[in-house]
């Protein structure tokens, strides 16, 4: 976080850096090539063409994180990145109205900005080096309006279309797989038009190069609002108690060959091997990956508690959690496995992998078993 603006924390991706030496560079030449200026003049203009071209895209994200805190949306920060930025909100449009706005706030502000631009472009006397970056800077905005205006995912016109999607069909998921492939779309056309400039010598090689970027990273953002919509659609699935699997506990200090022999003969192939203390009270997880790399020959000699992760360590999730509630908590705390408890009693273990079967049936299918320690 490099601070706050308007109380809203602001974050600068390292990829911004990489987009500021190229446009100081870049323009930083044409400026010069244009008014007959010594580099470093053109240079140090091609810089400040940057800070208001960052100040433009600041704008852009504050219209999204404004209209969302009027709408009582809170907003958890605003990214700049080398492609532009994003906002961070800590939940989702209540209404199909809400998310269209919201959306729709972005663009709003760069046409305004990038109108202002124009009229001042239009003032200034030509040739100059004021006249020279409000050009460029109403060119740029009116751009970013236009294309963030169109409609797909992850663009803000795609979630404008998402919010008409949802409120005639009332599905705010399967509108959001509409919008995404609608992005696609919007990418796929996108990068033909620009190989067709280039070929007609419209285009610069370094234009295409970064427009195409533009368009793979299009590409991939639609590929994963359509993934988390269909996710999002089956968070009712997710029964915690249903999922968390059985514990077996056995004494601290048993052998780990026995603990694993106890584990092979338990019919509840699914159970996860725990290691208990002297009252019974469950302290630590065996750590299958651990057990299985101590050798056979020393499993009888080595006491299970060496291969154990102490549960204080591990987060722990209430069996009463709903669906989306135990998918942002994973998501708060990543991790492979987690304690499913209902007041002090531990009731079971969450393989991580099981909650992603329930989710994503068709990438991760649910293990009937476990690794067993040994193998």
């Amino acid at each position: 976080m490099v601070g706050r603006v308007l109380g809203i924390p602001l974050h600068l991706n390292p990829s911004m850096l990489l987009l500021a030496v190229l446009v100081t560079v870049v323009y930083g030449g044409f400026v010069q090539s244009q008014l007959a200026l010594p580099p470093a003049l053109g240079y140090l203009i091609g810089f400040g063409f940057v800070v208001c071209l960052l100040g433009s895209v600041l704008l852009h994200e504050l219209g999204h994180a404004l209209t969302a805190r009027r709408f009582g949306i809170g907003v958890r920060g605003i990214t700049l990145e080398l492609l532009g930025g994003y906002t961070e909100m800590d939940r989702d449009a209540p209404t199909p109205r809400v998310d269209a706005l919201v959306s729709l706030a972005g663009p709003a502000v760069s046409l305004i900005l990038g109108g202002l631009a124009g009229v001042a472009a239009y003032l200034l006397p030509d040739r100059t080096v004021l006249g020279q970056i409000a050009f460029q800077l109403a060119a740029s905005n009116l751009l970013v309006a236009v294309f963030n205006a169109l409609p797909g995912l992850p663009l803000d016109g795609g979630r404008a279309l998402r919010a008409l999607v949802w409120a005639l069909i009332g599905d705010r998921n399967r509108a959001t797989v509409v919008a995404g492939w609608a992005g696609r779309l919007v990418a796929l056309v996108t990068g033909l038009v620009v190989v067709l400039l280039y070929r007609l010598n419209l285009l610069t090689l370094f234009g295409l190069v970064f427009i195409l970027l533009v368009v793979f990273t299009l590409w991939q953002g639609a590929g994963q609002s359509i993934r988390l919509a269909r996710m999002t659609s089956r968070f009712p699935l997710v029964d915690l108690a249903a999922l968390a699997r059985p514990v077996l506990s056995v004494p601290s200090g048993t052998p780990l060959a026995e603990a694993q022999r106890q584990r092979a003969a338990d019919p509840r192939t699914d159970a996860a091997l725990a290691v208990a203390d002297s009252s019974g009270k469950l302290v630590a997880l065996v750590d299958s990956y651990a057990a299985g790399k101590v050798p056979p020959d020393r499993r009888p000699w080595v006491a299970v508690d060496s291969v154990a992760r102490n549960v204080a360590a591990l987060p722990a999730l209430r069996a009463d959690l709903t669906g989306e509630q135990v998918v942002r908590a994973v998501q708060a705390h990543p991790g492979e496995r987690y304690l499913v408890v209902s007041g002090e009693d531990v009731v079971g273990v969450l393989d991580v992998t099981d909650l992603a079967a329930v989710l994503e049936p068709g990438r991760h299918p649910r293990r009937t078993a476990p690794v067993k320690e040994g193998s």
